[in-house]
């Protein structure tokens, strides 16, 4: 186990943190919110102590780096710039309750968007801020941020290809371009370009700016918080339409982007996945739209296919923002909504959820082992793409299924003893681990976690991260073997 390298690497996390605090810090001081301010600059003095206490005891760190390695210093780099992250909260007591600071942040690094807070607006500008923020530095990922501009391996892409591995999200990770750093700044950069466009496109709908840069960066993050209670409800009808176009958009694969802009359009209308996420999209805005149609709902077809195609996108891109109280709606809405929580965005997005790749992985072992228990026999591989899916990949989504629903049955029946309903706590939990936000009943859309246990929004916090990281990074750090020497 390389700890020094793991510890020089978490130093740079901590400074990268330190520095998308200033923003929040400034706004506090020009506000006039002083004891906000002084609790960012008592946290950033507390992380850059932290920091040069890393950096200095891992100055001469060996080279050698595994994937162990990689997914250790991922699943720690998260989990300790969650518990940083939520000290301006506690210390200016915004959030008094450390756990409940914890959760916020936490829940907002894995772009879930979920809250425990009653009132959003009662925050002042500057923690409103840091709360986005952690979106955007979450969605993409704070490791790739830290390939794309520092130096931190060298010449060493093995080393790089564990970490961007760990982080992002998946059933595997390919490099756009033969080096690492190159595809890492590749990746930020279109996410940096689709972010700056969703902000002009708010501010065109005359959404102050403060407000329009908070949207883009969750939108861009599909993380969800809002910075009015009423999310994105109470916004013009053209906003909603743009938030709903760009929730899409950050939930397509990003090499998809890449190609685009390599001008090989042929390859991305050939992309299986991308043609499965748009086809489950229109069906399941058609879907809601009738339904609703109906019931008499809404009282426009105009009114009810903007809320349904909003909602749509926000859960399948595991966005949560939200437009209206769709907890109200008829039962077959929500269970399609619902459904919605489980496929979640496309791999290589910033979306979270099982993943539109994984779960047609999964579908085509299914249909494999099918074929296979009629023509035992006969060699049959799996195709994505026109390409042959490795065994190795195949063997790991069988392994995350696993995974996926264990800690789904576990973490239902841990919170289960606070008492709330069965649809509630399923939902919860769901939401948490897809990264979604926003549940049913007791969490709906005008509702929060406010009311759950300490102990079980900790149960919840670990969901959060566990869903954002593809599960084994968080889950590495409590298993023995990963611990021992080579």
């Amino acid at each position: 186990m390389n700890f020094r390298m793991i510890g020089r690497i978490i130093s740079y996390i901590l400074i990268v943190e330190a520095v998308f605090m200033l923003p929040g810090m400034l706004l506090c001081a020009i506000g006039g919110q002083s004891g906000s301010a002084y609790a960012f600059l008592i946290t950033i003095g507390i992380i850059l102590t932290a920091a040069c206490m890393l950096w200095l005891l891992s100055r001469k760190a060996p080279k050698g780096f595994y994937s162990r390695d990689g997914l250790i210093c991922v699943g720690f780099s998260w989990l300790i710039m969650s518990l940083f992250g939520a000290l301006p909260f506690t210390i200016s007591g915004e959030i008094p309750n450390y756990i409940d600071s914890v959760f916020e942040i936490a829940s907002g690094f894995s772009t879930t968007g979920a809250s425990i807070l009653n009132d959003v607006e009662a925050l002042s500008k500057g923690m409103l801020l840091w709360r986005s923020t952690s979106h955007w530095l979450g969605g993409m990922g704070v490791l790739v941020f830290l390939l794309a501009l520092v130096p931190i391996s060298g010449r060493n892409d093995g080393f790089t290809m564990h970490l961007l591995r760990a982080e992002s999200p998946g059933p595997d990770v390919g490099k756009l371009v033969p080096r690492m750093k190159q595809t890492a700044t590749i990746l930020y950069g279109l996410y940096i370009l689709l972010t700056v466009l969703d902000f002009i496109f708010l501010v065109i709908g005359k959404m102050p700016v403060f407000d329009a840069v908070c949207i883009a960066i969750g939108t861009a993050g599909t993380g969800g918080f809002g910075v009015l209670n009423s999310s994105i409800g109470g916004y013009s009808p053209y906003i909603q339409v743009v938030c709903t176009v760009f929730m899409f958009l950050f939930g397509v694969n990003f090499s998809c982007y890449y190609l685009l802009f390599r001008g090989k359009i042929k390859n991305v209308l050939k992309d299986e996945e991308l043609r499965w996420y748009l086809s489950i999209a229109f069906f399941s805005i058609a879907a809601i739209t009738v339904n609703l149609l109906l019931v008499d709902f809404y009282p426009t077809f105009g009114e009810t296919l903007r809320h349904s195609a909003f909602q749509v996108g926000s859960l399948l891109s595991s966005t949560g923002f939200s437009t209206t109280d769709f907890d109200l709606w008829p039962a077959f809405s929500k269970a399609l909504l619902f459904s919605l929580m489980f496929i979640g965005a496309s791999a290589g997005s910033t979306g979270g959820g099982f993943k539109v790749g994984r779960t047609l992985l999964i579908l085509k072992i299914l249909r494999r082992n099918v074929r296979q228990v009629l023509y035992p026999n006969k060699v049959q591989a799996i195709r994505m793409n026109g390409t042959v899916v490795d065994e190795t990949v195949l063997r790991n989504t069988n392994a995350y299924l696993c995974a996926y629903v264990m800690i789904l049955l576990i973490s239902f029946l841990m919170i289960s003893v606070d008492g709330f309903s069965t649809t509630t706590n399923i939902t919860a939990v769901v939401s948490c681990f897809n990264n979604m936000g926003p549940g049913l009943e007791g969490i709906g859309p005008t509702l929060n976690y406010s009311g759950y246990s300490a102990f079980s929004k900790i149960v919840l916090i670990f969901d959060m991260l566990a869903g954002r990281l593809e599960i084994f990074p968080i889950l590495v750090l409590f298993s023995r073997s990963a611990w021992k020497r080579r």
